[in-house]
């Protein structure tokens, strides 16, 4: 009975490493989300992206637009409303992705603004996003 499940288990993380393969001559970004929001890939260097919650770059230069979506509360709308959903992107430049490095986009709001920063594997902030069409 453990050989099938053993060979079902091998099977299956294989099958997961191939879907999340990491090719070591590029840099990987990962979108971070929290509760309050959500954070979507959307183009690299005007290109749709594939997958909206990671994805890799060559290294060097690129422009990133994602899309972060998140509440308002209602006490900044008005006195009696409901929170307000909002979507807005954002357009983050780095010059300097390098291959075989990890990279995280964070992103939230402040009120009715969105913002986004790129952070390396230390934790240290790269570059922030600015702040494009919302709705």
């Amino acid at each position: 009975m453990r050989g099938p499940l053993l060979v079902a288990g091998v099977l299956l993380l294989s099958g997961c490493a191939h879907m999340w393969a990491y090719d070591s001559e590029q840099a990987w970004v990962d979108l971070s989300t929290n509760r309050d929001n959500r954070l979507f890939a959307y183009k690299v260097d005007d290109k749709p992206v594939d997958d909206w919650e990671y994805f890799q770059v060559t290294p060097g230069r690129h422009e990133l637009v994602a899309r972060v979506l998140f509440k308002v509360d209602g006490s900044n709308v008005g006195s009696s409303s409901s929170a307000l959903s909002r979507r807005c992107e954002v357009k983050l430049v780095y010059a300097d992705f390098a291959k075989g490095e990890r990279y995280r986009l964070e992103a939230g709001n402040t009120g009715f603004r969105a913002w986004a920063k790129l952070y390396d594997e230390h934790n240290q902030e790269l570059a922030r996003a600015k702040e494009g069409r919302c709705g």
